[in-house]
């Protein structure tokens, strides 16, 4: 206690009156102090998290194991320290405790999501319905409500039940558009009366790119000469059947959703997608022309079906008879299958063209014909302070915004992830691990250009810091904290607020004017 009232909350204090930024490419110019009066009236402000990341209590409450579970038991040595979800976080129990946390810190929503395999241990309703996982959300979202928090509920965030990929081999089949739909029907039939914002999938791109053309997430398939680690598999092809599939899933679960449910729950369903910005390297046309492409084999790759009901004409020139084929049925079903676009941004690249790709055999890697670099005239994008692949480059940020803004017909957005992380330093005492000023910076610096951005038209109505909690983060394990409250991992998972945390509190206070009687 007396760490909080004689370290923390002085300084936060002098952040708040003293906050400059240096001039840099990747740095915001001096602005005005921002706080949750900035924002247009009605902006919400939440947390983020995912259930194989925060619940742990993976053989608890009847839950089934999911394809991290095989992959973190089955293959520990593609995890940087070794570890597994087993308990993570134990968010499963002290539930209560993180949404206080939340209460506490003047937050308005909480963005979490199930675990398949806990209410549908087999992963298909002809396996059973867990009725203990079904009262374990419930009581979750229950008490969200009971302390004004609003739940944003995604279907799938990467936790497929074994039992479907052992089946059929998960996203790599057509099978699992049903299977997808009938649990999608499950959680809106259970929660939907509590619940209005529903995601169907979160980064359908990282599911679909590190688990089956890089391999380093579950289910960890990739081609052999990638890499001789890999489950077997094909880079070729496999990204791009599991990303058909995905769109597929998702377009009739939101098909359930607008025709059985949506009328009278009275709530809104969307997905959620990643985005790095790409910044060409130098001014060449042929640069220019690689960030597009980039852009479109990133980001493009689901919203053109999204929108017009197929793949970019880059990808369809590009890998050809490796792509899958939407029919006229399937077009039209995705088409607009969305009330709202979530966007998870952290950080950009540099890209240029690369012609010499075209003579290595066909992967999603390099299918593109661009390479990325984080360095232009010796210069990095931005700062790094976390993980090797996040550069902090807020102004990214908002080019995302405009892309979608200008080629996407403005969709209504939601900022569903956003954030940066440190890696964990044992040598730290707790004092100075809560000391995560550089995190107050990043959310500082991107609330800067999502401002502008919403000047400029974007219509994005809330944002959602990644992460509540240190949590398990997939192949990195427990050693890269995204955390705004610090998690103690040797002293029984003992929740501590960092700067940031506290941050955050003062920046959402909301304000009560006095009117005077004179």
């Amino acid at each position: 206690m007396a760490y909080k009232e004689y370290v923390v909350l002085p300084l936060i204090a002098l952040l708040s009156s003293l906050i400059t930024v240096t001039e840099s490419v990747a740095l915001t110019p001096q602005i005005d102090l921002l706080n949750r009066n900035s924002f247009p009236t009605g902006f919400i402000f939440g947390t983020a998290s995912s259930a194989y990341q925060y619940e742990g209590a993976a053989n608890e409450g009847g839950r089934g194991p999911s394809i991290w579970d095989t992959f973190t038991h089955k293959y520990p040595e593609k995890i940087e320290d070794r570890s597994n979800g087993d308990v993570a976080v134990d968010s499963y129990h002290r539930y209560k405790e993180d949404v206080q946390i939340m209460k506490d810190m003047n937050l308005d929503a909480y963005r979490f999501s199930i675990s398949w395999s806990r209410i549908l241990p087999n992963g298909k309703l002809s396996g059973g319905i867990n009725q203990e996982g079904i009262d374990y959300y419930n009581n979750l979202i229950n008490e969200l409500l009971a302390k004004g928090l609003e739940p944003f509920v995604t279907l799938f965030h990467w936790d497929l039940p074994q039992s479907l990929e052992d089946e059929y081999g998960g996203f790599l089949s057509p099978r699992i558009v049903k299977d997808f739909q009938d649990y999608a029907d499950l959680c809106f039939r259970e929660f939907g009366d509590r619940v209005r914002k529903w995601i169907t999938l979160n980064e359908p791109w990282t599911y679909s790119n590190r688990g089956y053309a890089l391999g380093t997430k579950a289910p960890g398939r990739c081609s052999s000469w990638w890499s001789p680690k890999c489950n077997g598999g094909d880079s070729g092809t496999e990204p791009y059947l599991a990303t058909h599939h995905q769109l597929l899933a998702h377009a009739a679960a939101v098909n359930v959703y607008k025709t059985k449910y949506q009328r009278f729950q009275n709530g809104v369903i969307g997905i959620t997608l990643y985005s790095t910005w790409y910044e060409p390297l130098s001014d060449s046309k042929l640069d220019r022309k690689a960030a597009e492409r980039a852009m479109e084999f990133l980001f493009g790759w689901f919203m053109d079906p999204l929108t017009r009901g197929d793949y970019p004409e880059s990808m369809r020139s590009l890998v050809k008879s490796r792509l899958p084929k939407f029919t006229k049925e399937q077009s039209k079903l995705l088409i607009n299958s969305f009330d709202f676009l979530g966007i998870n941004y952290y950080t950009a690249n540099f890209v240029s063209d690369a012609p010499e790709l075209r003579n290595v055999r066909g992967s999603y890697m390099t299918d593109p014909l661009v390479n990325y670099s984080v360095l232009r005239d010796g210069k990095l994008i931005g700062e790094n302070v976390g993980s090797d692949w996040l550069y902090v480059y807020p102004k990214g940020f908002r080019e995302v915004l405009l892309y979608t803004k200008e080629k996407y017909n403005n969709p209504l957005i939601y900022i569903t992830e956003n954030g940066v992380n440190e890696y964990d330093d044992p040598s730290l005492s707790l004092e100075e691990s809560l000391l995560d000023i550089y995190r107050i910076d990043y959310h500082y610096r991107h609330f800067y250009y999502l401002l502008d951005a919403i000047k400029n038209g974007v219509n994005v109505k809330g944002y959602f810091a990644w992460s509540l909690l240190d949590n398990f983060e997939w192949e990195s394990g427990y050693i890269m904290r995204f955390g705004m409250n610090f998690v103690d991992y040797n002293n029984g998972l003992k929740r501590y607020s960092k700067l940031s945390a506290l941050w955050f509190k003062d920046f959402l206070k909301i304000e009560t004017k006095l009117h005077s009687s004179m």
